[in-house]
């Protein structure tokens, strides 16, 4: 139950959010576009950023562009 304690894990890097366009859900809710968001853990299909409730949740890669390139 690792997911537990994201909030309190070390940042693996930075990702900016570079859309909000969902089409199932609504992800303007919680994110912003142009927002630099923690990524506490990452999988091949999601980040897991504490959004903009303070809370970590799942999000698509194709919502943010890495900070560092």
């Amino acid at each position: 139950m690792i997911h537990l304690n994201w909030n309190e894990t070390k940042t693996l890097k930075q990702v900016t959010c570079i859309h909000t366009n969902a089409e199932k859900y609504m992800v303007e809710n919680v994110l912003t576009k142009g927002h630099v968001y923690e990524v506490k853990n990452e999988t091949d299909e999601f980040y897991f950023v504490v959004d903009n409730k303070g809370q970590v949740s799942g999000f698509y890669k194709d919502y943010f562009q890495d900070t560092n390139g």
